[in-house]
């Protein structure tokens, strides 16, 4: 057994695709309309699916906003610099919550960015 994917709902396909690949680096491995179903899958990734975990992204074409809820916490990226990370991410216009530095109570450096629906994305120093 693997993980496959994780999926995310999102509300606008194109902000979001653009978001995952532009600021975020990862490639749009495939896209599909299902009319009949009245939706679009989207799959983004740093690696293709064959090579691991990817991201799908769902948009139901009459949702024009989700509520997050409770209980999901964050989609987590290892990356070589935090600091580098977050500053390549603000310039491409994502949004950084929390910058650059030591988790509180341990000596990993993380930071955490927020997709466009606000879902938080965990950035883990050399992972």
């Amino acid at each position: 057994m693997r993980l496959l994917h994780t999926m995310l709902r999102v509300a606008d396909m194109d902000r979001s695709i653009a978001f995952y690949t532009s600021v975020l680096g990862m490639e749009l491995l495939r896209q599909q309309d299902f009319p009949e179903g009245r939706f679009t899958l989207a799959f983004v990734g740093f690696n293709n699916e064959k090579d691991g975990a990817v991201i799908e992204l769902t948009h139901n074409w009459d949702v024009s906003k989700y509520e997050l809820g409770t209980g999901f916490g964050h989609i987590a990226i290892g990356v070589d610099d935090v600091y580098e990370a977050c500053e390549k991410i603000r310039i491409k216009g994502g949004e950084v919550v929390r910058e650059a530095g030591p988790m509180k109570g341990g000596t990993s450096v993380i930071a955490f960015v927020k997709d466009p629906d606000g879902y938080m994305i965990e950035l883990l120093e050399g992972r």
